[in-house]
C-alpha cells in the first residue's frame, strides 16, 4: 500500500468513431503524464470512441475494434510507465455498457460499469447501453479508487455505496457537455458528494465540439474538506497533475497542483461557439466557411466567430444587395470584412430578381407584392451561397439567431441554408452583448484580430432583413428585450402564458410569441445543427411535434 500518488486528469479532444486516432491521443497524454511522475492517469467517458458515440456503438465492427485496440493499449502498460483509468463501452456478459477499465501491468486489472444512465436532454443511453450494478472500488497500488462515470455523480447513490465499500479517493470521468453556468453546478455537485462521504474526488471531463455539443474541460479536484484544490483552465486540451499523500490521520491531501481561473459569462459562451464551430469544420476536414455578410449584428458576430475559430484566410464573407440593401448596411459589410481581414465578394441578386419576376408573372398575375418576393430574395441568396459551396468546398454557416429561429423568422431553402449555425442557439439581445464583449476582448486562441470587430453603426442601428423599404423586425415582433424574455420563460422553463404575464407581459403578446413558437417547429426541423448554449436548445433537448393543436389561450 502507498501513501503518495500522482494522478493526472487528461482532458483531451477524441473525435467520435476514430478509435485507432482516439487511443493515440491517449498514448500521447500517458507520454506527457509519465514525464511529469504520474501513477495514474484519468481519461474521460468513451474517451475510446468519442463522447457520444450514440448508434455507432450498436455496430458490432466498431465494438471489434475497440477491444482489439484498447487490449494492444493494455499490453503497452507493462513498460512501467503510469497506469491508465479509459473511459470506453465495453460488452460483458451479454451485454453492451459504458464502462471505465484500468489499464496496469500490461492488462485489464479492473473494469467498472456506469450504474446511472442519462435518458433526458440531449442524453439517449439507455438507447444503447446496459446499466451496471452499484460498483465496487478498484484497488490500484493498495488505494482503493471509487470510480464513478458521469451521472453516477449526480445523485448521491454511487458515491455513497462506493464509500460504503472502502473508497478512500473518489474518480469521476466524464463527458459533460457546456452549457451557461454548468461549470459551478458540477463543482457544488461534486462537493455535496465529497460532504456526504468524506472523501476527495477528483473530475475529468473531455473537451473539444462534437456536432451540437461543446465539451468545455474545466476539470478539477475537491479535497476531503469541501475546498478545491486543482482545477484545470476551460476549453483546450490539459494535464492536471495532482500530488496525493496520506496525512498522518490517514486523510489524502492534494498539494502542488494548479488552479487557472474559470471562463464564465460571455467569455464562455464565445469560446463555446468557436470551439464548437472549428471543431465541426476540421473534423469534417471542409477547407474553411462560406457565410453571407449583410451589414446586420447577426451576420457580422458570425463572421467574427469564424475568423477567430479558422483564421481569416479560411473565412470567405458574400455580401448580396438588392434594390432594398441601404448604403450604410453596405458600408457596414465592407467595414466589417476589413476588420476581420476576411475575403469579401459582392454579388448582387438585383439581376435573378429580375428573372424571377419575369418568370412568375403570369402565375402571379392579379395579385399584390408580398412575404413571397421577399423570400425570394432570401432563396435567391441561400442559392448563391450554396453553389460557392459547391464550387470551392467550404461550409456555409447559416446566420440566425435562437430569438429568430424560434419565432419562425428564417426562411426554409434562404437564410436557413448552411451546414452548422453558430448562433442557433444564441438569443437576440445576447448576440448584442457579445458583440460589444469581443469588440473589447480577444479570446483565449483566437486566430483573430485584438480590438474592435464589429462596426459601432451595426450595434447601434435598428435590426432589419432589408427586404423591403424602410423595413425593420420591430415591425411584426416585440422589442428583443421583450421577445426573449418570453422566449426564455416558454423554452427554458416550460412556464405556462399566466404565470409569464405575471412578470409584466402583454397578454396579447405572450399569446402570439406561443403561436409563433409552436407554429415554427416544423422549420426548425429542417435548420442545420448549431453551437448548444443554453440549457435547452433547438433539437435533442427540446422535442416537441410538428402537429400540434394544444393551445394555452389566456381569457
Amino acid at each position: 500500500m502507498t501513501d503518495h500518488l500522482t494522478i493526472v486528469l487528461a482532458q483531451i479532444n477524441p473525435t467520435v468513431g476514430a478509435i485507432r486516432a482516439n487511443l493515440d491521443r491517449v498514448r500521447d497524454a500517458r507520454a506527457g503524464a509519465a514525464q511529469r511522475g504520474a501513477d495514474l492517469v484519468v481519461f474521460p467517458e468513451l474517451v475510446a470512441t468519442g463522447y457520444p458515440p450514440e448508434d455507432l456503438v450498436l455496430k458490432p465492427l466498431v465494438l471489434d475494434l475497440v477491444e482489439q485496440s484498447v487490449a494492444v493499449l493494455a499490453g503497452e502498460t507493462a513498460d512501467g510507465g503510469p497506469a491508465l483509468l479509459l473511459g470506453t463501452p465495453w460488452r460483458l456478459d451479454g451485454g453492451l455498457h459504458n464502462a471505465v477499465l484500468l489499464l496496469d501491468g500490461g492488462r485489464i486489472a479492473a473494469i467498472r460499469l456506469k450504474a446511472d444512465l442519462p435518458n433526458y436532454g440531449v442524453f439517449d443511453e439507455k438507447r444503447v447501453f446496459v446499466a451496471g450494478p452499484l460498483p465496487e472500488p478498484m484497488v490500484f497500488r493498495g488505494v482503493r479508487l471509487g470510480v464513478m462515470i458521469c451521472e453516477d455523480m449526480w445523485t448521491p447513490a454511487v458515491a455513497q455505496a462506493l464509500a460504503g465499500a472502502g473508497a478512500e479517493l473518489l474518480v469521476v470521468i466524464n463527458g459533460s457537455p457546456f452549457e451557461v453556468d454548468k461549470a459551478g453546478v458540477r463543482v457544488d455537485l461534486a462537493t455535496r458528494r465529497v460532504g456526504e462521504t468524506g472523501l476527495p474526488l477528483m473530475y475529468v471531463n473531455q473537451v473539444g465540439g462534437q456536432d451540437e455539443l461543446v465539451f468545455d474541460g474545466a476539470s478539477f479536484a475537491i479535497g476531503a474538506d469541501r475546498a478545491l484544490v486543482a482545477q484545470a483552465p476551460g476549453f483546450c486540451e490539459h494535464l492536471l497533475v495532482m500530488r496525493w499523500q496520506r496525512d498522518a490521520g490517514r486523510r489524502w491531501l492534494c498539494s502542488g497542483s494548479e488552479q487557472a481561473a474559470p471562463v464564465t459569462g460571455l467569455a464562455a459562451i464565445y469560446q463555446a461557439m468557436m470551439v464548437g464551430l472549428r471543431d465541426y469544420v476540421n473534423k469534417n476536414r471542409f477547407p474553411g466557411v462560406l457565410l453571407g455578410l449583410s451589414g446586420g449584428i447577426d451576420s457580422a458576430l458570425t463572421a467574427a466567430v469564424a475568423v477567430d475559430a479558422l483564421g481569416p484566410d479560411r473565412v470567405h464573407a458574400v455580401l448580396m444587395p438588392s434594390p432594398f440593401t441601404s448604403d450604410e448596411s453596405t458600408a457596414d459589410a465592407i467595414e466589417a470584412a476589413n476588420l476581420l481581414g476576411c475575403k469579401l465578394d459582392t454579388l448582387s441578386i438585383e439581376p435573378a430578381m429580375t428573372a424571377f419576376d419575369t418568370m412568375l408573372a403570369p402565375a402571379f398575375a392579379g395579385t399584390d407584392s408580398d412575404i413571397t418576393e421577399e423570400n425570394i430574395q432570401s432563396r435567391l441568396r441561400g442559392m448563391l451561397l450554396m453553389a460557392l459551396s459547391n464550387k470551392f468546398g467550404a461550409m456555409v454557416l447559416s446566420t440566425g439567431n435562437k430569438s429568430e429561429m424560434s419565432v419562425g423568422y428564417a426562411t426554409l431553402y434562404g437564410d436557413m441554408c448552411g451546414g452548422y449555425s453558430v448562433l442557433k442557439d444564441v438569443y437576440k439581445t445576447t448576440v448584442f452583448k457579445l458583440a460589444r464583449w469581443r469588440n473589447q476582448n480577444l479570446p483565449d486562441d483566437a486566430e483573430g484580430p485584438a480590438g474592435r470587430v464589429v462596426p459601432e453603426r451595426v450595434l447601434t442601428k435598428a435590426p432589419t432583413a432589408e427586404l423591403k423599404h424602410n423595413q425593420t423586425d420591430q415591425d411584426t415582433l416585440p422589442p428583443y428585450e421583450v421577445l426573449d424574455d418570453v422566449l426564455e420563460c416558454l423554452i427554458e422553463h416550460e412556464m405556462g402564458s399566466t404565470e409569464i404575464v405575471a412578470r409584466g407581459h402583454d397578454p396579447d403578446i405572450v399569446n402570439r410569441v406561443w403561436h409563433m413558437l409552436d407554429r415554427a417547429e416544423y422549420k426548425r426541423r429542417q435548420a442545420p445543427p448549431g453551437v448548444k448554449i443554453t440549457r435547452r436548445g433547438f433539437g435533442k433537448d427540446r422535442r416537441y411535434p410538428i402537429t400540434n393543436r394544444f393551445l394555452s389561450v389566456l381569457a
